[in-house]
């Protein structure tokens, strides 16, 4: 009897913070990990040698999500670590990269603009477009979004906006993968304590304890939190869930 292959996820952005703690969840549960880093090459190393320490396959490759053109040389870059693996499909997509632009809509330059439609709508919509051929048939795809797609604080608008246009963008992505049995999912995670955002929720006192009071659970999100939901909805268990927007936020803002 042939043995069942590990799944295989690739993970956008996964050396540090969410990517990186959802790379460890899923190569815990058995999977062999592919995780773009964009400067962070020791980081992300050190993450293929924990995913490696688990007794799972894993590489690093460097991916700027805001630059397009590259993304034909990344996918051949994947085929090559897919056959050293013999293997020819990833059965995972994480689309988790980001990056944060805190401006009120006023004083929000055209520059920072464009450079939020490229990481965060752009980037993800043409590089899950080149990847397709690769997603295995009943694969899964999650899309990262934010709870500031549902609730409002200012400062945030442009980068909500995106995320907004990606909850969107799950959806058409499930209907039209349908056919293929692939599932699309966002999970929208609350405030984290992260170094997202150069690190104010983790380690701004007042900001920390200003989430955690408008939060039904009561404190402030943790790198974990959000690993586990992803986990979860790449588990056979959860196969039924589709084009759905998780939220993964505590209750903040209800």
């Amino acid at each position: 009897m042939s043995q069942i292959p590990h799944p295989i996820a690739l993970i956008t952005g996964g050396s540090r913070g969410l990517g990186r703690n959802t790379a460890l969840k899923l190569a815990a549960e058995g999977s062999d990990v592919i995780l773009t880093y964009r400067g962070q090459q020791a980081e992300a190393q050190q993450v293929v040698q924990q995913i490696q320490a688990l007794g799972r396959h894993a590489a690093a490759l460097q991916l700027d999500v805001g630059v397009s053109a590259g993304f034909d040389g990344f996918v051949e870059q994947v085929k090559g670590v897919l056959r050293d693996w013999n293997r020819a499909h990833i059965d995972h997509l994480v689309n988790n990269a980001g990056m944060g632009v805190h401006a009120p809509l006023a004083e929000t330059t055209e520059a920072q603009f464009d450079a939020l439609v490229a990481v965060h709508l752009k980037g993800p919509f043409f590089l899950t477009q080149k990847l397709l051929p690769l997603i295995a048939d009943g694969g899964r795809i999650v899309n990262i979004s934010s709870g500031l797609a549902r609730f409002t604080l200012p400062g945030y608008g442009a980068y909500a906006a995106m995320k907004g246009g990606i909850e969107v963008l799950t959806r058409y992505l499930a209907k039209e993968l349908g056919p293929r049995g692939i599932a699309v999912n966002t999970v929208a995670p609350g405030a984290i304590e992260t170094d997202f955002g150069g690190g104010a929720v983790r380690d701004n006192v007042g900001l920390n304890r200003m989430v955690a009071s408008q939060t039904a659970l009561g404190r402030v999100g943790l790198p974990d939190d959000i690993g586990d939901a992803i986990a979860s909805l790449l588990r056979p268990g959860t196969r039924w869930i589709n084009g759905q927007r998780i939220e993964v936020s505590g209750g903040m803002f209800l």
